[in-house]
């Protein structure tokens, strides 16, 4: 067997109301004040009280920030640790999304140490402690839960990384009680992304090993199998419980086994569209696979049975020619875009996307296949599709 590394989470708790216990969890932590981060379409609709009220019962007067919105900037971090420095906040909570959760990552390691939000970007930059940690998500994708990375946006078009295990909550609380409110649109969006996690961490180039590639098969049998009925049927509790471990178990494989090209083409989307992450991940995922298929159809192939859910014959090839179809009528199913053109992309700004792709170089190391800059650009025209 390879040499291998395998970080995650200390402790994930899963069920239903287990959210409403997270008292429990910051007795375990030691933490007194807790400040739970969050964003006002969450509290707008009432979703984050009642975790607020079960905190308030048992004696936790939490300090809320509320403000967090989609891609966080720069400014909502500091909001965010100012207003726990002058709170004298103990430890952070996040109830959302992957956007929330990132934020709550990166305040409690500006409280927990000495180090400015600019010092800390890139890989290992992290040296001091954090904060006590929990995070609870809200929505079935980003897996940032069990991750070690947190993303912040630094500019108009431009995203900054922080990548370091000082990330990684000590509790991961899935409670999909707190999904089943999920309009269908995001919970397709945020499905197909944890879907992609799980296929870029099983073909991913650096760092692949037996533990995350389970994972990932596990986690794409539980997304492929419930996302249709998730979608359909919001308020299937069981759907909604599966799709919510699946994606973070596949959290869990791509935070070990790095993600590659179906994200670095994604981003420039998100970043010059502002098209949300799960969809551009969407967009561009069965022409990056036609691009890899020389170099990864092996790997494909191991997959297709798991996506498909039924016996897949003939060559690795075959296989992987039905996996991308069978990828391709799951994305209609769930009616999202199926190419740029119907995202509102502009055909003249194929190049451009090209060009910021290219500057994802931490992620298309990753790839199974090399992919220079015209490769990005025929992955984009590929992916921009016929009249729509």
């Amino acid at each position: 067997m390879h040499s291998f590394e395998f970080n995650t989470v200390t402790r994930i708790t899963s069920g239903v109301g287990s959210a409403l216990d997270l008292a429990a969890q910051c007795r375990h932590l030691g933490v007194q004040r807790p400040l739970l981060v969050t964003d006002p379409g969450l509290m707008s609709i009432g979703l984050v009280q009642p975790v607020l009220a079960a905190l308030e019962q048992a004696g936790y007067a939490a300090l809320v920030f509320d403000q967090v919105r989609e891609d966080p900037p720069e400014e909502t971090v500091n909001a965010a640790a100012e207003l726990a420095r002058n709170g004298s906040v103990d430890g952070v909570i996040a109830v959302g999304g992957g956007s929330s959760m990132d934020v709550a990552k990166v305040v409690a390691v500006l409280l927990g140490g000495t180090q400015a939000l600019a010092d800390i970007y890139g890989v290992g930059q992290v040296t001091g402690a954090r904060l006590p940690l929990i995070l609870v998500p809200t929505t079935a994708g980003t897996g940032s839960e069990v991750t070690p990375v947190a993303v912040i946006t630094t500019g108009e078009t431009t995203k900054a990384g922080v990548s370091s295990p000082v990330l990684l909550p000590d509790v991961a609380v899935l409670d999909a009680a707190l999904t089943l409110g999920l309009p269908p649109a995001v919970t397709a969006m945020t499905g197909v992304d944890a879907m992609v996690h799980a296929i870029e961490a099983y073909t991913s180039r650096h760092k692949k090993n037996p533990l995350s590639d389970n994972l990932a098969i596990h986690a794409l049998q539980l997304l492929s199998r419930n996302i249709r009925t998730a979608v359909l049927e919001g308020s299937n509790q069981g759907a909604r419980e599966n799709m919510l471990l699946g994606a973070c178990l596949a959290g869990q494989a791509f935070a070990n086994a790095p993600v590659a090209a179906v994200h670095a083409l994604a981003y420039p989307l998100g970043g010059h569209y502002h098209i949300p992450h799960g969809l551009s991940n969407s967009l561009v995922l069965p022409s990056v696979m036609e691009f890899n298929a020389p170099q990864a159809s092996a790997l494909y192939a191991e997959l297709a049975e798991v996506v498909t859910g039924a016996p897949v014959e003939g060559s690795a090839e075959a296989k992987t020619a039905a996996l991308i179809d069978a990828l391709r009528e799951l994305i209609d199913d769930v009616a999202l875009p199926a190419t740029l053109r119907q995202a509102k992309v502009k055909e003249s700004d194929l190049e451009m996307l090209a060009s910021d792709a290219m500057l994802q170089q931490r992620l298309l190391v990753n790839n199974p296949r090399d992919v220079a800059y015209d490769d990005a650009l025929a992955i984009y025209q590929a992916a921009y599709g016929g009249a729509a």
